[in-house]
């Protein structure tokens, strides 16, 4: 069944390719046994990982109507699609470790595997016929075969299989059934980098913090993501907590090494934020060298206060222990055997740190019971806070001795760079930068500029369009031509623009054209416009009110391929 709600997910399914469904107990009690195999070697790729909301979790689910018992699980991904990729090259890594096992993966979209190899697919292959068709098997993508006669291989494109069914042709035809080399070359190259991308996807920065969220990243780096979230997506009642600091005072601010992921650390450096003048937090001057890490410190601080404020009291329920879970055992070796402490001594500060981090990531991942993501991110920070001693004077020493920062110039994009990933993800050409030039400069500006007659014309034309029974579809005369950026283009235009005006001379031209106004006005006929002024002033009123954000507004007169300027008003 499907589980995925309103956010971004993925969902996926591990099933057993040629099951033994005579004895359900013993079935289960060989797929938990798969799943301990199954934790205990991607565990290590796991622990590390920072998730921008849930994280990569399987349990077992018994066997509901046409769908037989497997491993299954469903995270959300959020704003950061690498999440879900990663997941992706998870589900191949497994499948190829275990050769018994086929995954199914699929998000808001559908079967967006066979998305990413859109150009490459056989022309009966659609989303109407891929249910239950498409696999990742022994490390590669499996698609069921068309059947179109008696005795071939595969299924009928008009009839859907069961699980129990595809499962069986895919054990039987494994090799008729595997995907075309272009569909799992375009796979491949999506996820070309993994699990060295894992780390390329990490982005370190200082950060100016309290004391206290310097101590708790050290601990626990995955609660970044929460508390980034929490930044990104306040309102005006989360601001309120952050007027005074209760929690993590300013005065006890230190420098310190951050590890986001790209997607946080974007989020958090791409939003413009002036703090309470009551919070205590004052910024320098931009120029200062350390502005930068003053301005990330005190969005994350504003985060895990924000955060902190809603953890409410404190539960009484002591958590289980996760040593008596039966699956800690196997995911501890394998963390040790694959040099997850990294050599520390048992006992030691840092390896407590790694412990606890490991012991975090369980618990979310596989003992617990609902929602995968953190519960309450803010009492586990107050409880990380209030068990771990610090001094102050120690962490400022440390300042000292940070590692170097990453460069961010993977924030800025050329227009080159742009234009090749256009090319890469859209699977078009790229401009040679050659444009046709009209006969008629005038109605080139004029078509170029922003008019309310187009704004009423085209939405005229979109409500009066013809649309179908998959929803309405933009007039093809809105639709834009496919994209190219050409800087001489731009440099061209601008030249014209301001060629047209002579700033030597302005005194003696304006002074000319005075005395010239009088005798040479030639009173022009007024032409009415074809303006649906409720029309226009109901756009404007809806655009102002996204007070610059996006909005339905915006979204339906760009996707006509109208440009609205912004808005220069600003009282």
């Amino acid at each position: 069944s499907n589980e995925l709600g309103f956010f971004y997910a993925v969902q996926y399914q591990l099933f057993l390719v040629h099951p033994d469904s005579s004895d359900a107990e013993a079935h289960e009690r060989f797929l938990q046994q798969i799943l301990q195999n199954i934790l205990a070697e991607i565990a290590p790729l796991l622990v590390q990982y920072i998730w921008q909301h849930q994280p990569f979790n399987l349990r077992y689910h018994p066997e509901k109507g046409d769908v037989p018992a497997h491993l299954g699980g469903v995270t959300e991904f959020g704003d950061n699609v690498e999440d879900e990729w990663f997941i992706v090259y998870l589900l191949k890594h497994i499948t190829c470790t275990f050769s018994d096992i086929a995954a199914v993966v699929y998000d808001n979209d559908g079967q967006f595997l066979l998305i990413e190899a859109a150009e490459h697919l056989p022309k009966w292959l659609d989303p109407d016929s891929s249910e239950n068709r498409v696999f990742l098997y022994r490390g590669e993508l499996h698609i069921l075969p068309n059947r179109t006669r008696c005795g071939e291989v595969g299924w009928p494109r008009d009839s859907v299989p069961t699980v129990v069914q595809a499962l069986e042709v895919l054990h039987s035809h494994t090799e008729s059934c595997l995907a075309k080399q272009p569909i799992r070359a375009a796979l491949a190259k999506r996820l070309d980098g993994y699990p060295d991308k894992i780390q390329q996807n990490f982005h370190c920065a200082h950060c100016y913090v309290p004391a206290g969220i310097a101590v708790v990243l050290s601990r626990r780096p995955d609660l970044i993501a929460p508390a980034v979230s929490a930044f990104y997506l306040r309102d005006p009642v989360d601001l309120q907590a952050c007027r005074t600091f209760h929690t993590f005072p300013p005065d006890t601010r230190v420098m310190t090494s951050v590890k986001f992921t790209r997607c946080l650390y974007a989020q958090l450096q791409q939003q413009r934020f002036v703090p309470d003048r009551r919070s205590g937090f004052t910024l320098p001057v931009r120029s200062h060298p350390q502005y930068r890490a003053h301005e990330l410190g005190m969005k994350l601080a504003h985060g895990f206060e924000i955060l902190c404020s809603k953890s409410g009291q404190s539960s009484s329920e002591k958590e289980a222990s996760v040593s008596s879970n039966p699956l800690w055992r196997g995911f501890l070796d394998s963390l040790k055997k694959n040099g997850y402490f990294k050599g520390e001594l048992e006992g030691s500060v840092r390896y407590k740190d790694l412990m606890t981090s490991a012991e975090s990531f369980f618990r979310q991942s596989v003992t617990s019971t609902h929602c995968p993501a953190i519960q309450n991110p803010g009492q586990e920070m107050l409880k990380v806070s209030e068990d771990t001693s610090y001094s102050l004077d120690d962490l400022k020493n440390q300042e000292a001795h940070l590692p170097p920062e990453d460069s961010d110039a993977w924030l800025d994009i050329s227009p080159q760079e742009l234009e090749r990933l256009l090319e890469e993800r859209g699977g078009r050409g790229v401009s040679d930068g050659t444009r046709k030039t009209a006969p008629d400069e005038e109605v080139q500006e004029e078509e170029a500029g922003y008019s309310l007659i187009a704004v009423t014309q085209g939405m005229k034309n979109f409500i009066n369009a013809m649309s179908s029974h998959e929803g309405a579809e933009i007039p093809r005369s809105c639709l834009a031509e496919p994209f190219s950026f050409d800087p001489d283009a731009v440099t061209s235009a601008l030249d014209g623009l301001l060629g047209k005006f002579d700033f030597h001379n302005t005194a003696d031209a304006s002074k000319s054209s005075l005395a010239d106004a009088g005798s040479e006005l030639v009173e022009e006929e007024i032409q009415p416009l074809d303006v649906d002024l409720n029309l226009v002033s109901n756009l404007l009123e809806s655009l102002a009110s996204q007070a610059g954000l996006a909005g339905p507004a915006s979204n339906l007169l760009q996707s006509l391929g109208i440009h609205i300027p912004p808005d220069a008003d600003q009282s």
